[in-house]
């Protein structure tokens, strides 16, 4: 649902004071366009956000509910645009001052549009009006702004350092309303909306399973995407809202100050082979023998990855020669079952293999590799009630692994 901007901020206004004719002087929208703009918001929300009296408008549980999330939408817009402003360094005089009052819906959806394509005419197809009409409302924003947004690439279109940090601040806005769409749902008894989880290797044999099954009994109507990919990808989707979730490998402080992180469980490193693998046979395994075998390792970066070279460094061997680099489990597991070669990675995500009698790990002291596994979200993300509930099905998986 795309919103309009200024009849969110005229909602804001009349609840804050609790008058349609005040409202209309600060908005400068007229008394009749406010009164119409807010019945269309109740009309696209199906419920009343303010109850109408002689002595003024009051505003409803359910409307104190979606202003929560309209006021942190308009936040965001002008912690954006504060933020561009500073990047391009923009001095006085040029832009409009209030430029959270006069940018459109349209505007900055062709913004995030042009982010995510790179091209005029596939972002006019992603928003769904013509190219000529979103060429306009691309250009008028960077007009109104006083800022150089869009510059060409070899690619295409791009999008100014400025540009950029307005973008993901918009979608951080634009994220806030979905929320506020899924609390309404909520309050009138819907379960409905979308939860997106980024998830790292770990995580997906038992904690996601567990906890999603957990909040599907729970609600039915609440869809859940799973997203997989490398953490600095899914960090990338958490901080531009694409994500709502992050699961697997803590890093420790975090890589950056905008999110916080949450541990859920300590885990362990172990070495891990199919059943019947010649190691198996042998009471004592030296570091010469371990090196002589190919091997399965994470992906250059992770921090399992620097486990694996320091277990060969303090033992002041080379690593060994075959390596294959891989972090789908699937992938692991078929190259284990065939072959002699060994991996390390948690024992958890093996699991069901070692129940089942297929893989095992091989008897061998790596030291400490304790790392934290648990949860990373935004600084600033204020979760809806099933995504808070999301959160404790996570934490309580975690904690039945301990």
């Amino acid at each position: 649902m795309a919103p309009n901007l200024r009849h969110l901020r005229a909602f804001c206004v009349v609840a804050a004071h609790q008058s349609i004719s005040r409202a209309s002087e600060e908005v400068f929208l007229s008394q009749p366009a406010i009164t119409q703009a807010i019945a269309k918001m109740e009309q696209a929300l199906e419920v009343d956000l303010f109850t109408r009296r002689s002595d003024g408008v009051f505003i409803t549980d359910a409307g104190k509910l979606f202003l929560i999330r309209a006021v942190r939408a308009q936040a965001f817009i002008r912690t954006g645009i504060g933020e561009a402003r500073r990047i391009a360094q923009a001095k006085n005089g040029k832009g409009f001052d209030n430029l959270d009052q006069l940018i459109s819906g349209v505007q900055v959806r062709a913004l995030i549009a042009i982010s995510k394509t790179g091209n005029f005419s596939l972002a006019a197809k992603l928003v769904g009006i013509s190219q000529p009409s979103l060429y306009r409302a691309a250009r008028d924003l960077e007009r109104l702004s006083g800022i150089a947004l869009f510059r060409k690439s070899s690619q295409g279109i791009e999008l100014t350092p400025a540009a950029e940090i307005s973008a993901r601040y918009a979608k951080l806005a634009f994220a806030e309303l979905r929320q506020g769409y899924m609390e309404i749902a909520e309050y009138k008894g819907i379960d409905s909306g979308r939860i997106v989880i980024g998830t790292m290797p770990l995580a997906r044999t038992y904690i996601l399973p567990t906890a999603i099954n957990r909040i599907s009994k729970a609600r039915p109507g609440v869809e859940i995407s799973v997203v997989d990919g490398r953490y600095e990808d899914l960090l990338h989707g958490l901080r531009y809202s694409e994500i709502d979730i992050l699961i697997g490998a803590l890093r420790s402080p975090p890589p950056i100050d905008d999110v916080i992180e949450e541990e859920v469980f300590e885990d362990e490193l172990a070495l891990i082979v199919r059943a019947n693998h010649p190691l198996t046979l042998k009471q004592d395994i030296t570091i010469e023998e371990l090196a002589g075998y190919p091997w399965i390792t994470p992906r250059e970066g992770s921090p399992t990855r620097a486990m694996f070279k320091e277990f060969f460094a303090k033992q002041g061997h080379s690593l060994p020669e075959s390596l294959i680099e891989a972090s789908s489990l699937i992938l692991i597991r078929g190259l284990l079952m065939d072959s002699d070669r060994i991996t390390i990675l948690s024992a958890h995500q093996t699991r069901h293999e070692q129940e089942q009698g297929l893989l095992v790990q091989l008897p061998m002291d790596l030291g400490d590799t304790r790392r934290p596994i648990g949860l990373t979200t935004r600084r600033d993300w204020h979760p809806t009630t099933a995504q808070a509930e999301l959160v404790e099905a996570l934490r309580m998986a975690g904690r039945n692994l301990t």
